[in-house]
């Protein structure tokens, strides 16, 4: 068991707007979701000594950003915009995912480096269509793939779905199980782009295909806007304006699978059961103490495969799970209870890890589940880069 368990918490919790094209800078919104994570913790400017992030621009095909304050926004850059360089003892600037920035940060904290560490998460999509393929010429790997369409996460994570659904017996009723029920979720949340947007099954059913099976309502939501999270010691979080939300313990995945394939149903589930099998053994806690989950869906279908690899459901079994509603509000596992990626916008794991805290502390509004002491938080599919979370209630 992790030596660490339940000894840092997130403290405060900050969003701005999210839309799809934003006029207001890259760092006039960061600024913005920190000062609101500040005063949701009751903190000011000068009690944060530590910020993390991954700052890199989510695009495979078109131009990626460079220009910090603009279309990234690095630590360094927000500790001056915050005016408080001289404060700052600490700064995680950490690839691939921000996840592994908040591992980071809560090393950083147990070690002493820091006090207060804001974590934040700051998107914005260039005009265009970020999976394009601009190059000339294709080298390395991207000779097999590009020429055929194969260069973007849409198609990889199709070639999953589709031997997903096919080892399962099932269609894309599935995942249209999923996907509308996960935007009845985002109905309940404030900060979700889709809110006031219901989805039907029929129209889930007739939407634009991306990469067959993969459709429109499958992909996650690129979106302009940004998300802190204050992250402190537990014993500090107590004194602080809200319940602490316990970091229990974490797990990464160093799984690659065999193939030079991106990803594949295997090495996906393969990756994510032992991603869990670390989780469980580091944290100390069963399955069975998981009362919602918060699971990485990016593509919808990693929610089927995160469920599997985890362990709470049998190979193929995930589809019945949800098709039955154990996956709903009032099931017997609440599922992205607020939306997840697909609703509440592409933020790469910070939806996950704020509606867990949310849950956990009972501040989830509309969409609490009614004594939600477990969360278990996945970002990414599973395979190397993957991490995973417990996020406990005090006490």
């Amino acid at each position: 068991m992790w030596e660490f368990r339940d000894q840092v918490a997130i403290a405060g919790i900050g969003y701005t707007e999210l839309i799809r094209r934003n006029p207001r800078s890259l760092a006039e919104l960061t600024v913005e979701a920190t000062d609101r994570a500040l005063a949701d913790a009751g903190l000011t400017r000068a009690e944060i000594d530590g910020l993390a992030t991954t700052p890199a621009m989510p695009v495979y095909g078109g131009e990626k950003g460079n220009q910090d304050g603009v279309d990234v926004m690095t630590p360094g850059h927000l500790a001056g915009a915050l005016g408080i360089r001289d404060r700052v003892t600490w700064l995680g600037n950490t690839a691939p995912m921000v996840t592994h920035a908040a591992i980071d940060a809560v090393n950083a904290l147990v070690a002493g480096a820091c006090t207060h560490v804001m974590l934040y998460r700051a998107l914005h999509m260039p005009v265009g269509r970020y999976s394009n393929y601009t190059a000339t010429y294709a080298g390395g790997k991207d000779q097999f793939f590009a020429p055929y369409g194969f260069s973007m996460p849409a198609g990889w994570a199709a070639t999953v779905a589709r031997r997903y659904l096919d080892l399962a017996g099932a269609s894309r009723d599935a995942l249209a199980d999923f996907v509308v029920d996960n935007r009845d979720n985002a109905q309940h949340n404030p900060h979700a782009y889709f809110r006031g947007k219901t989805l039907s099954r029929d129209e889930y059913l007739g939407a634009r295909m991306i990469a067959d099976p993969i459709t429109l309502f499958d992909c996650d939501l690129p979106v302009d806007g940004a998300v802190a999270i204050v992250l402190t010691r537990t014993e500090r979080a107590r004194g602080l304006r809200n319940p602490p939300a316990l970091i229990t313990g974490y797990a990464t995945s160093n799984h690659v699978g065999p193939t030079g394939a991106p990803m594949t149903l295997e090495s996906i589930l393969d990756g994510a059961a032992r991603t869990g099998e670390r989780l469980w053994d580091t944290t100390g806690i069963g399955r069975d103490e998981i009362d919602n989950a918060q699971l990485y869906d990016g593509f919808s279908i990693f929610a089927f495969t995160w469920l599997e690899g985890l362990g709470f459901v049998g190979r193929g079994e995930a589809p019945e799970f949800i098709g039955t509603g154990r996956a709903r509000r009032t099931g017997s596992l609440p599922l992205n209870t607020g939306g997840g990626c697909l609703a509440e916008g592409r933020l790469h794991g910070m939806t996950q890890l704020t509606e867990a805290a949310y849950q956990v502390t009972d501040r989830a509004g509309e969409r609490q589940v009614p004594g939600a002491s477990r969360s278990v938080v996945t970002v990414s599919n599973g395979l190397a880069g993957s991490v995973a979370f417990v996020i406990s209630r005090d006490g």
